[in-house]
């Protein structure tokens, strides 16, 4: 909940009083922060402020625009609940499948919004680990509101990914906040099996070991599946463990109930799928460990970033077996619609009005949708906040290619994060170096709180002496371009636009003059 007359809307029709005004420009910087800070902690409670969260809010209290990229944890949601009390109007607070009423975006524009704030950012980024079509309609919101100050915050977001959120929220005058991805404080760990029995069994073991100890009993185990979910929370009720589960398959009020159980204390361990964890802000969660791998590092990265938020050591452990690519694999391929994308443009090139998705005939619902989102995703198909789609302009045959190169292009994405998490489970070198890096942020030394650390095998190897520094925009002949994310001793990772993550010999680009930078 958040302070009584906080001025803020979830897409709703009633505003509550705003506080008054207080004009940045007539009080110094130094001035502006103590104000900042008071009102953190007199409403909120917050007895300190992050640099990274400061400097955000001047931002928006000058006018700009903000890209917040911070760690879980780290504290986002302050970033616009402080200056919020300091703006002349309401802040908007949005989840797009609530703004896909064209009556409501119309009535919010009569609010005069003035902070307008997408959280889960990465989300309107086609690049994204977890792209939601429609947040690819609050650009035109924005513009509809008559383009307030813009907030998006995100914990993962590469470079490239960066750049696509900020077309796509049509945001002016940007600036960004990049923090560190690093936790020091969460020791990183991969147990790998050759068979599942034997996982199963370290799970337990692990579990059991770790709430026998009071100091470190809290903690979270994410499952691949909902049968997992039950199998362990059963196996480690059995034996005495206070533990509840948790998936998206349970009743809201049974998901309800663990979750006010785990923050309360009334139980010691939530084991879960992916579906747990947003709003979880407990501070003493001092595991979390992966009965499997989950698709990517950036949904991994999120899920260990809720263990130790109190800044306390917390244990990060991965029990890996190969075969869990295979599942993922299975569960993120999906086949370009091609025959859907056909009927759907075919449909839409032939009407001058806008349409009801439900009103074009032939194809399922999930078909169909999805084939709408790549359309519109090509330009040449627009989308209303009501929901009615109309097209744009060019040919059908033109836009469906460009849909399924899209598609495709998602695909090897997903294909890429895979390997990614696969390489992380498999390296030798520090384990914290090779996940930072995965974020485009350099480690220059090995972190010494990693099981490669404390087996000696994380040698440290400073990065090689190569033109190609983190960061650097560069050009594959077959896979286009990319940029940078990791420099290593021998090998460079770089985030391709069409291609995903690669990981390249060093010998081999300089041999074989594999990229140019740009």
């Amino acid at each position: 909940m958040l302070a009584e007359g906080y001025p803020q809307i979830r897409a709703s029709t009633t505003v509550s009083p705003s506080p008054p005004v207080v004009s940045a420009a007539v009080v110094s910087s130094r001035e502006r922060d103590s104000r900042l800070r008071r009102l953190a902690a007199s409403k909120f409670g917050w007895s300190r402020l992050r640099d990274e969260q400061l400097r955000a809010m001047r931002l928006l209290l000058d006018g700009h625009d903000v890209l917040a990229v911070l760690p879980t944890g780290a504290g986002k949601s302050a970033i616009y609940q402080v200056p919020a009390l300091l703006l002349d109007g309401p802040t908007l607070v949005v989840s797009p499948e609530q703004l896909a009423n064209d009556d409501v975006v119309d009535e919010l524009a009569g609010f005069d919004v003035s902070l307008f704030v997408v959280d889960e950012a990465h989300c309107v980024s086609g690049w994204g680990h977890d792209f939601r079509p429609a947040y690819l309609r609050l650009g035109p919101v924005i513009d509809r509101l008559g383009h307030p100050r813009v907030v998006a915050l995100t914990a993962t977001a590469a470079p490239p990914v960066r750049e696509d959120i900020a077309a796509r929220l049509h945001l002016r005058e940007h600036r960004e906040v990049i923090a560190s991805f690093d936790r020091p404080n969460l020791h990183l760990a991969v147990e790998r099996f050759p068979s599942d029995d034997d996982r199963r069994r370290a799970v337990l073991t692990n579990t059991r070991a770790l709430t026998a100890d009071p100091a470190t009993r809290r903690g979270l185990v994410y499952t691949a599946s909902r049968k997992d979910t039950d199998f362990y929370a059963d196996e480690l009720a059995r034996v005495g463990v206070r533990v509840e589960g948790y998936h998206a398959g349970m009743k809201a009020a049974d998901r309800d109930r663990v979750h006010e159980m785990f923050l309360s204390g009334e139980t010691d361990v939530v084991v879960a799928t992916s579906a747990f964890g947003m709003g979880i802000d407990k501070p003493d969660i001092r595991f979390v460990l992966h009965a499997a791998a989950p698709d990517s590092l950036d949904t991994y990265y999120q899920q260990i970033g809720r263990g130790g938020r109190d800044g306390e050591p917390a244990s990060v452990i991965l029990c890996f077996h190969p075969q869990d690519l295979n599942l993922q694999r299975f569960l993120t391929a999906h086949k370009p619609p091609e025959d859907a994308l056909h009927q759907v443009a075919e449909a839409l090139s032939g009407r001058a009005e806008p349409t009801r998705p439900a009103d074009i005939g032939g194809v399922s619902a999930n078909r169909r949708t999805r084939a709408i989102n790549l359309l519109e995703q090509t330009g040449a198909v627009s989308t209303s906040a009501a929901g009615e789609v109309a097209c744009v302009g060019g040919s059908a045959e033109g836009a469906v290619d460009q849909a399924m190169e899209i598609a495709e292009a998602h695909q090897r994405m997903i294909r890429s994060r895979l390997r990614m998490m696969s390489g992380y489970a498999d390296t030798t070198g520090c384990r914290r170096r090779f996940l930072l890096g995965y974020f485009g942020e350099q480690l220059d030394e090995p972190c010494g709180n990693c099981d490669t650390c404390d087996a000696g095998l994380a040698q440290d190897r400073p990065a090689a002496d190569t033109e190609f520094d983190v960061h650097t925009s560069v050009r594959h002949a077959g896979w286009g371009h990319g940029v940078v994310m990791s420099v290593e001793e021998d090998r460079l990772t770089v985030l391709f636009d069409q291609h995903g993550y690669r990981t390249l010999s060093l010998a081999a680009v300089r041999d074989h003059h594999l990229l140019t930078g740009e």
